[in-house]
C-alpha cells in the first residue's frame, strides 16, 4: 500500500464555529505570495455532490443526518475523488489541503470523519486540529446565524467535541503514520494559525 502521495498532504480539520476556512482563506494569501502551487478541497463538497446526485439530499446539513452506511459510502467516494483530482495537478513540492471534520456530532453519538478508508485513501503528511477556546467557538456561532447550530450553542458541548476531535485526529493519524499538529486559532488574528499551518507543509518534505 501507498503510504505517501508525491505531493504534500494536510488535512485540515475543526468544529463549527472555530474558524477553519477564515484560517484556510489565510493559508491561500500566504501560499500564494510564496508562489507555492497548491491546491484546497472542501471534503463536504464532494460529498455533497455525490449525495445530491443520487438524491439522497437537497441540502448539505442533511448529510450527518444520513444512516452511517450511506455516510461511509460517501466519505470514501470523496476520498478517492479528491485524491485523484490533485494527482491530475499536483506534483513533488506541491500542496494539499483537505478541509474536513475529524470527528461530527449525530443523532446516533460521534462519528468518525476520517475512519479507516478514507485517511489511507487521502494519505495525509499530517492532520492539523485547529482549537480555540470553546466560549470563543459558542460566540464566534452566535455571531454567524448562517453557521449557527442549536446543537453545539452550549459551552460543555463544545469542549466534549474538541476533547473528541483530538481523539480522532489521533486514531486516524496512527493508521497511516502521519502527525496530528494542534494549531490555536487566536481571536482577532487567524494569520498567526494560518501562518503555522504553512510552517508545518514546508517541514513535512
Amino acid at each position: 500500500m501507498v503510504l505517501r502521495n508525491p505531493f504534500t498532504t494536510i488535512i485540515v480539520t475543526g468544529v463549527p464555529g472555530v474558524g477553519k476556512t477564515t484560517v484556510l482563506t489565510q493559508v491561500r494569501s500566504i501560499l500564494d505570495s510564496k508562489g507555492k502551487k497548491y491546491m484546497v478541497v472542501n471534503f463536504g463538497d464532494y460529498m455533497f455532490k455525490v449525495a445530491s446526485s443520487k438524491g439522497w439530499v437537497r441540502h448539505r446539513d442533511e448529510m450527518r443526518h444520513l444512516p452511517l452506511m450511506r455516510q461511509l459510502e460517501l466519505q470514501e467516494y470523496a476520498a478517492e475523488a479528491i485524491r485523484l483530482d490533485a494527482e491530475k495537478v499536483l506534483g513533488e513540492g506541491d500542496i494539499l489541503l483537505v478541509d474536513t471534520h475529524a470527528v461530527i456530532r449525530t443523532d446516533t453519538g460521534y462519528w468518525p470523519g476520517l475512519p479507516e478508508e478514507v485517511v489511507k485513501n487521502l494519505r495525509p503528511d499530517s492532520i492539523v486540529v485547529i482549537e480555540s477556546p470553546p466560549e470563543v467557538i459558542v460566540a464566534r456561532q452566535k455571531r454567524d446565524p448562517t453557521r449557527y447550530r442549536a446543537d453545539l450553542a452550549r459551552v460543555e458541548v463544545v469542549k466534549e467535541l474538541l476533547d473528541m476531535a483530538r481523539l480522532a485526529a489521533m486514531s486516524s493519524a496512527v493508521l497511516v503514520a502521519a502527525s496530528v499538529f494542534i494549531v490555536e486559532n487566536v481571536e482577532g488574528d487567524p494569520s498567526i494559525a494560518a501562518n503555522r499551518v504553512v510552517e508545518l507543509a514546508e517541514k513535512l518534505r
